[in-house]
């Protein structure tokens, strides 16, 4: 036991061994739901992108551990580095920290990116990233005076409870129809978007019967 010890607190393991208790620290508040858990194929919120995602996305895969969440190929990584430093201790004794070291990385590599392969067949496919054309078949409440060809806007509450703004058109012919004048307050229908023009076309809501 003492021998175990001491190869674990000797350079090069107990680099390892500080970031092997971090990792286990950190999936503990995970279990504990003091954590978030969090993927690289996550989906990505709201219509911007990240940079910082997309940053280490790439790298994992250069790597060759890409299709995992980030904080599961690290993990991967520090324990099987740990589990290499402490076999070349073990094995060659303490005269090889130099060498050991970058051996262990080179290790905690090579078996993380083993493991990552048959997990990411394990992963739920990523949610598609959100579109404006989600937006398209709901209803909305007219906030402009008015709508026409050239002007409009209008507020529209998506699936997941959120509001937006959104800029709407109204053509001449559902206008000029009973009731199709869209005034502010008004109930209307989104059935399209204008990719160019970034808008869409609506029209009035049909009250419900009954």
């Amino acid at each position: 036991m003492g021998d175990f010890l001491g190869a674990v607190t000797a350079f090069p393991t107990v680099v390892f061994s500080f970031a092997l208790v971090v990792v286990a620290a950190y999936w503990l508040l995970v279990l504990l739901g003091g954590a978030h858990f969090h993927g690289a194929r996550g989906g990505h919120h709201g219509h911007g992108h990240g940079g910082g995602r997309h940053g280490h996305g790439g790298l994992q895969k250069v790597l060759g551990l890409g299709g995992v969440p980030i904080t599961v190929a690290v993990s991967l990584v520090v324990a099987f580095a740990w589990f290499s430093a402490l076999s070349g201790r073990v094995v060659f004794g303490s005269g090889h920290g130099g060498v050991l070291l970058p051996a262990a990385l080179v290790g905690g590599w090579a078996g993380a990116r083993l493991l990552a392969w048959p997990l990411r067949r394990l992963m739920p496919a990523p949610a598609p990233p959100p579109s404006r054309r989600d937006f398209v078949g709901l209803g909305c409440v007219i906030r402009t005076g008015r709508v026409g060809p050239d002007f409009g806007q209008a507020e529209v509450h998506a699936a997941d409870g959120s509001s937006a703004v959104v800029q709407v058109r109204q053509s001449l012919d559902d206008a000029a129809g009973p009731g199709g004048v869209l005034r502010a307050g008004a109930s209307a229908l989104i059935y399209d978007y204008d990719d160019a023009g970034e808008y869409f076309w609506v029209m009035p809501a049909v009250p419900a019967s009954g």
